[in-house]
């Protein structure tokens, strides 16, 4: 890994928002980013067992800035990857349950008129902490889904025309059900936009089944998770990734990828340009735990189906196709030219 020779926390953290996070270490070198990084996913591992790509992408979201959301059927493990991620990192966190009765104050916060001071204070709501994990959050209604909008992208929150930060690093775990299921609501097209990455869990194999049956029949893995890292070497860890080299040859495939998903005749609502940035830095992401200081177009396709394909919307004609937003974006990725010498792959197998 050939990172800069020291990688040191950004300046803002100085005077962090509340809740203030751990003490902060001197510096972070490249190999004490690559431990942190399988402290982490070891730790998750442990918890989910047979998903280490699920592990290693909800760590590529979070050192890449942005949101996850993780949507499967009820059972298979969507709160416990949230939860063991929220653990394996010694900073603040907070639970939202979904619900239709949900009001976007209890998420954001209120401000309540205090008789003694004869002034409004503003309680925070359960939004103020490092990471949020928000169970099933399509039970609520879309104006409490709403909420998060400005949280999510703007990493604070206006209440009453006041805008209050959010601490840093922030990140919202989102778990929901498929929409196809009872008492669940779609959520809009502006907010998926605002996850940076949707992965599906899926049943475990026989044999992850099988151990899962043996060593948690009787206690939640969660129990025996410690920290392994702290909030402040965590914002080191994304400092490290914003230096990330990348080509102008990548940021042009880029650009092409997303256009072609505009320019596709199935395809009725492509990548936004917020989606290029976020594949962008998935991508500077995915190159930092794979011990490189640049980004390949190896990395871009590695994650662009998590990246891009849940903000896809497929034409009438394409849907009744049987075509899917992921099928479709394959297609795409494998006709797309790759400039030689940029680490270019054979598409045939994709």
């Amino acid at each position: 890994m050939d990172f800069q020779n020291r990688m040191t926390l950004p300046e803002e953290l100085d005077e962090p928002a509340q809740p203030a996070p751990a003490a902060r270490p001197a510096a972070l070198t490249p190999q004490d980013f690559l431990r942190a990084s399988e402290r982490v996913l070891s730790v998750i591992n442990t918890v989910i067992d047979g998903k280490p790509e699920a592990a290693r992408l909800a760590l590529t979201v979070l050192l890449g800035q942005g949101h996850l959301l993780v949507e499967d059927v009820p059972g298979v493990g969507k709160t416990m990857l949230a939860k063991s991620l929220a653990r394996a990192i010694d900073c603040s966190v907070s639970r939202i349950q979904f619900t239709p009765d949900l009001l976007p104050s209890d998420v954001t916060g209120v401000s309540v008129y205090n008789q003694a001071s004869r002034q409004f204070e503003f309680r925070p709501g359960a939004v103020f902490a490092n990471i949020v994990i928000g169970d099933e959050i399509n039970r609520a209604s879309a104006k409490t889904q709403s909420a998060l909008l400005e949280c999510m992208e703007e990493h604070q929150v206006t209440v009453d025309g006041v805008s209050y930060p959010l601490s840093e690093p922030f990140m919202v775990v989102a778990t929901q059900n498929p929409i196809e299921m009872e008492g669940t609501y779609p959520l809009p097209e502006a907010q998926r936009d605002r996850f940076m990455a949707r992965i599906s869990m899926g049943y475990p194999d026989a044999a992850s089944e099988m151990e899962m049956l043996q060593t948690h029949q009787s206690v939640s893995p969660l129990e025996a998770v410690h920290p392994v890292v702290s909030a402040a070497e965590v914002a080191a860890m994304i400092g490290a990734v914003q230096g990330i080299f990348v080509s102008q040859a990548v940021k042009e495939y880029i650009v092409s990828l997303g256009r072609a998903t505009r320019e596709d005749p199935q395809v009725r609502l492509g990548a936004s340009p917020r989606a290029m940035l976020q594949l962008l830095r998935a991508a500077k992401a995915g190159s930092a735990l794979a011990g490189r200081d640049y980004v390949l177009p190896d990395d871009v396709m590695d994650v662009a189906d998590p990246v891009l394909a849940h903000r896809l919307l497929l034409n009438r004609r394409a849907a009744g196709a049987g075509e899917t937003p992921s099928s479709v974006l394959a297609a795409i990725l494998a006709r797309l030219p790759v400039a030689a010498g940029d680490g270019q792959r054979s598409f045939g197998g994709r």
